[in-house]
């Protein structure tokens, strides 16, 4: 098939700019963004050394397309106990989570650049047999070296932003020519699908990968530690970014009858940050990752893996990334599962068809930022109520979540 002239012109662009790319992450790294022990990964070539028989290759790009990997990855350790596992990511805190995470069998790298010489030296190093990409990662020098590889290729939990799909539209012959590479394509939801029929992707179905997951795990002796801090079950604020800690803490201090509080920041470093916000507004906080188990108004959560933990714990959460518009939101499924009532900011295009199916059954409830410390309230002045919401969200992620479960039998059978 012939090539279309913007993807050969990506090609040349990047392999022009190829050689930059080691300062370019030398210096993202020294700002945090990379793991300096394992740039090399990120240009294709690694330390480890790939087991012989099949291997199958899973991509997230971030945490959450990450996690929804796992339901996969525990299928194929179960089910072909001879195939390898290799997941990829893009950034440092999915790379410590899934090292907590992934099951003996499984390995983590990070994904390459995609650049066409770090594509051929990850491809020759690892000779994958399967690779599964999730939600939008269209990556057209990995895509185009894996199908020369003869590598079967599967696009799951597949979503477009408005912003990727205009753009793709502006380049409608490169958008066939990717998505035609695919030997599956199954959609996140029928706004999705529509979006990759009209780029000219064949499209077999409907499947959510972040659906299928099971309850976030806990520490049991860790979950009495803070039991024994919080005599009365905290409120817990998830998953928040910079302009959202403010929000959530003008809300927090405007409460009459304050409740303990949990905050946990999308991004742990940023835990002093918001300990400073916290004092700025007259509220007593502690970091967790310095001081466990001591009391204050607001605990920072600046610890990593623990979201089961806080879950469990809370009366009610907040699921940040929602209350400033261009993040898009964060996962509510991971709270429903624990029976954790959930509220959200307005701004969750990312999970557009979950928070409509949760809102159809009245299990969250959206407010406006403006909204919150009155939504907040209502949960804690009418706890029935907000334990029933959290009923209906359960029974309703439990439903999907068997379907999930149903569809991961379609990318099985890729696999030899």
């Amino acid at each position: 098939m012939i090539r279309p002239n913007a993807l050969n012109l990506y090609q040349v662009v990047t392999g022009v700019l190829e050689p930059v790319a080691p300062a370019l992450l030398a210096h993202r790294a020294r700002k945090g963004k990379e793991d300096l022990a394992r740039l090399d990964e990120r240009l294709g070539k690694s330390k480890a050394l790939r087991p012989d028989g099949p291997l199958v290759w899973l991509h997230g790009a971030s945490v959450g397309e990450s996690l929804s990997i796992l339901p996969l990855v525990e299928r194929l350790r179960a089910e072909k106990p001879t195939v390898t596992v290799l997941v990829t990511s893009g950034t440092t805190t999915s790379a410590a989570l899934l090292a907590k995470r992934l099951p003996p069998g499984a390995l983590h790298q990070y994904v390459p650049v995609d650049a066409p010489g770090a594509a051929r030296r990850f491809m020759a190093q690892w000779r994958p047999s399967v690779a599964v990409f999730v939600e939008s990662e269209l990556w057209p020098n990995l895509l185009l070296e894996a199908k020369a590889a003869g590598v079967r290729l599967a696009l799951v939990s597949a979503k477009l932003s408005d912003r990727s799909f205009a753009s793709w539209s502006t380049r409608p012959q490169a958008a066939h020519r990717l998505l035609s590479l695919f030997d599956l394509i199954l959609a996140q939801d029928a706004r999705a699908q529509a979006r990759f029929d009209a780029l000219g992707g064949s499209v077999a179905g409907e499947a959510d990968l972040k659906f299928g997951a099971t309850p976030l795990p806990v520490d049991p002796a860790a979950l009495a530690v803070e039991r024994e801090r919080f005599q009365v079950a905290p409120l817990l604020v998830a998953s928040t970014h910079p302009g959202e800690d403010e929000i959530a803490l003008d809300a927090i201090a405007s409460l009459p009858d304050r409740p303990g509080v949990v905050l946990a920041p999308r991004h742990v470093e940023r835990g002093p940050a918001i300990l400073a916000l916290a004092k700025a507004r007259g509220l007593t906080a502690s970091l967790r990752s310095q001081s466990p188990g001591q009391p204050a108004d607001i605990v920072i959560a600046d610890t990593l893996g623990e979201m089961g933990l806080w879950f469990r714990l809370a009366r009610t959460c907040v699921v940040a990334g929602s209350l400033v518009p261009d993040i898009g939101g964060h996962n509510p499924l991971e709270a429903a599962r624990l029976d954790c009532p959930t509220i959200s900011g307005p701004f969750v295009a990312n999970w557009y068809s979950t928070y409509a199916g949760l809102e159809a059954i009245d299990g969250v409830v959206m407010t406006p930022p403006t909204g919150l410390a009155e939504a907040i309230a209502a949960d804690l002045v009418a706890p029935e109520a907000a334990r029933a919401r959290a009923t209906r969200a359960r029974d309703f992620v439990d439903r999907r979540d068997q379907e999930a479960r149903a569809a991961l039998s379609r990318i099985l059978e890729l696999v030899p």
